[in-house]
């Protein structure tokens, strides 16, 4: 915490240097040539003062206020998506901006996203970012051009703003090549009714990934239902009940992948010798606490929330221009975590 008694004279006597020396140092001033050991030594008097810089003075200097918007589509009422905030709020304390957030609904008309981006620009924030709920194309109001802005686990419909998004496809390869890796040939897909990237990405990275092992992909066992407990449960059910029976299933998120679980009890098999299950998203109050732990795939939540705050604040600062990213979308990996689901299938 700043100690409003404490001023910059009392750093640089503190760390031997110019009150302009430390005026450089805290203000991050590019061009000013001053020693490495020099910054490390004004930055330790400043925090052992608990002098903080005038953030009235630098927004007057800078014409920037330090204050970055997110306008959040009802990810802060979901408690996986919600480490974008986490991320990005992170990214924002450690390079000394501070994070204003509005949580929208994702059934908002354009028209009432709009005001909502325009009560952001209205406190003057320097940047802001726009993170759906989940990965999809998103149509975004025409005022959010009005500041540099980056789109987090989505992709603008006109593709004219950064985004950094999930890589779907690259998840869903993980979490078949650990099926196969453990010697499964029958592999079937419990897959979402929801026309989004995920859907469509996964099942592809699905049969692609059993084509490329040498089986059959197309002629794989797909199952959709809505992408809830209940609709794995009945998915799991169906594709579960047929005489070529798969031993491995990949189910399109972790709570499909819990109703698959209490298909396979009612059926009597066991998980995972009889049979082997994967998810997707790592949403931890389901995958941790299932019996045994479920093997998935982590959506990267947390760094798309930091990545999209680092580059937005480098454009705010003038270090990068973000409409030389704009015309293709970050991806980022979705890294597989692996828990007791998965075993080699009985011969």
């Amino acid at each position: 915490m700043s100690n409003k008694n404490i001023g910059i004279k009392d750093v640089a006597v503190a760390a031997g240097v110019s009150v302009t020396t430390v005026s450089h140092v805290l203000n991050e001033v590019s061009y000013a040539r001053v020693k490495p050991e020099t910054r490390d030594k004004v930055r330790t008097a400043a925090e052992q003062l608990g002098y903080g810089p005038n953030r009235l003075a630098q927004a007057l200097r800078t014409q920037r206020t330090g204050m970055l918007g997110l306008v959040s589509e009802e990810i802060a009422t979901t408690p996986h998506a919600g480490r974008i905030i986490l991320g990005a709020d992170e990214a924002a304390k450690a390079r000394g901006y501070n994070l204003m957030i509005i949580n929208t609904s994702g059934s908002a008309t354009l028209k009432s996203r709009q005001a909502d981006v325009q009560a952001l620009l209205d406190r003057r924030v320097d940047g802001i970012l726009y993170a759906t709920m989940y990965h999809r194309d998103v149509e975004l109001p025409a005022n959010l051009g009005n500041v540099p802005s980056v789109l987090v686990d989505s992709v603008a419909s006109d593709g004219n703003i950064t985004s950094v998004i999930p890589d779907e496809e690259g998840g869903a390869r993980a979490a078949v090549g650990a099926l196969l890796e453990a010697g499964h040939t029958r592999l079937g897909f419990i897959n979402n009714t929801d026309d989004v990237p995920a859907t469509r990405q996964r099942l592809q990275a699905f049969r692609a990934t059993l084509t490329e092992a040498g089986l059959d992909g197309n002629a794989a066992p797909v199952e959709s239902e809505i992408s809830e407990v209940q609709g794995g449960y009945e998915a799991a059910l169906r594709i579960l009940g047929r005489e070529d029976r798969p031993t491995g299933l990949f189910c399109y998120n972790d709570r499909m992948a819990m109703g698959a679980y209490r298909a396979a009890a009612e059926l009597g098999l066991n998980i995972p010798s009889d049979l082997s299950i994967v998810g997707f998203d790592d949403q931890e109050l389901i995958a941790a606490n299932l019996h045994p732990g479920l093997t998935t795939v982590a959506l990267p939540h947390y760094e798309m929330g930091a990545w999209a705050t680092e580059h937005l604040i480098d454009a705010v600062e003038g270090k990068t221009d973000l409409s030389l990213m704009a015309l293709h979308p970050t991806i980022l990996v979705c890294p597989l975590v692996r828990r007791d689901s998965i075993a080699a299938p009985r011969q």
